[in-house]
């Protein structure tokens, strides 16, 4: 005979196929609930991981793993400091350069901007952006060419291509304090994109050189500096920092743009509890359906017990069964979830071409696709956890099953 008995009897609960047949569609519409919702969770989450890397990679197309500044007032040898950051290990780039708040005009239009110096020759060593996008344009950014390049939203803004000329002011203030602006005409020298509206709305390029010929001084804002693993950006910036040692601020991009990870976060966990909610839905279904077997075997259990089986063996017998139909259910799910998450790039567009519709507009989202990262940590937590509330739900049946009395449940059979 099997061993151990309660297990036996509960696995032929499961295989059973003299149930009830409300009591076993109740059974396999559970299954499936939580067969679905655990798909759904991996699949959410493994969006959301993708989201995540896609807003990652776009925020730091063109901003820099860590921005080095001195502190205010701090007379500093740029060059030099440039030097000493490309010396540092894992550090595979450090560009200055000199940032302004400007105003573009066009005519009648006129737009708000960030006008960012660069050093056209090193710069590509610290943006990540699609170099076939933005290298050309680089190349026309010679000192005295008065060139500028523009992010695709501003150029729309300001209705200018490459090649025509627009108008740059920056606010200074002379020797007494008043405030005069400077003017200066460039040429746009190419337009980029970088998926972004902080960058392609608000961001124009031009050579430092340039930049210093329309502030009438020559001035540095900081360093822009590239590692070779951005993951470790935080601990790589403790180390550059300590290298400078005083009178420098370095800020990695976790922290500059610490808001939209943050929200990312947020939604990342909203969507998972509620995604986890449906999973317990669905797990507790099997409360319901546990209820009623224990309701139709009644009298099997009272046999077993007038047979000498234990009230604690009783109980074991329908743990079993509650927690196989969750290994089925849950197995089902992380397969089913696995094969989305992993297939998200295929399956989207099948919907898309089945059902005629599009899930990301381009008039609408930077993002056309869907992006996809599925963890296995994220897997094997929603797996533990739809397995856990599946146990949980066998605890009031497999109780109720523990105390019938055989004598009650025998008297009127």
């Amino acid at each position: 005979m099997f061993h151990p008995l309660p297990l036996a009897i509960g696995l032929r609960y499961v295989r059973s196929r003299k149930r009830s047949y409300f009591v076993s569609f109740i059974t396999w519409i559970s299954l499936a609930g939580l067969a679905l919702g655990v798909a759904a969770l991996i699949t959410i989450l493994s969006i959301m991981n993708g989201f995540e890397d896609e807003l990652r990679s776009r925020l730091v197309s063109l901003a820099a793993h860590a921005t080095v500044t001195a502190d205010d007032g701090a007379r500093v040898d740029w060059p030099a400091v440039v030097e000493r950051i490309r010396e540092i290990p894992q550090v595979t780039g450090a560009a200055p350069y000199d940032e302004v708040e400007a105003m573009l005009g066009n005519g009648p239009e006129l737009e708000g901007a960030i006008l960012r110096g660069i050093d056209p020759g090193v710069e590509v060593t610290v943006s990540t952006i699609a170099q076939d996008i933005i290298e050309g344009s680089l190349k026309s950014l010679a000192p005295g060419a008065d060139r500028v390049i523009l992010g695709r939203g501003l150029a729309y803004q300001l209705g200018v291509g490459v090649g025509e000329p627009v108008t740059v002011m920056i606010p200074t203030a002379d020797a007494s304090g008043e405030v005069t602006p400077r003017i200066r005409q460039f040429t746009v020298g190419g337009i980029f994109e970088a998926g972004l509206q902080d960058h392609d709305s608000v961001l124009a390029l031009a050579a430092i050189a340039d930049v210093a010929a329309l502030r009438g001084s020559t001035r540095i804002t900081g360093v822009r500096v590239k590692f070779a693993d951005l993951m470790r950006a935080p601990e790589l910036g403790a180390v550059l920092a300590r290298t400078l040692g005083p009178g420098f601020k370095v800020s990695d991009w976790t922290q500059q743009n610490a808001a939209y990870f943050r929200a990312v976060n947020i939604e990342k966990t909203m969507m998972a509890l509620i995604m986890l909610l449906i999973v317990a839905v669905a797990a507790f279904n099997i409360v319901a359906s546990l209820v009623m077997v224990v309701t139709d075997k009644r009298t099997d259990i009272a046999m077993l017990r007038t047979l000498g089986l234990t009230p604690r063996a009783v109980l074991g017998v329908f743990v079993t069964q509650g927690t196989a139909i969750g290994w089925i259910g849950t197995g089902l799910g992380v397969a089913l979830g696995a094969l989305l998450a992993y297939h998200v790039d295929v399956v989207a567009p099948w919907l898309e071409r089945t059902f005629h519709f599009q899930i990301m507009d381009a008039d609408v989202y930077y993002i056309t696709r869907i992006p996809s990262d599925p963890h296995f940590a994220d897997i094997l937590l929603v797996a533990v956890a739809a397995f856990a509330l599946t146990l949980l739900a066998t605890v009031y049946p497999a109780l109720r099953a523990a105390r019938t009395q055989p004598a009650e449940a025998l008297r009127y059979e």
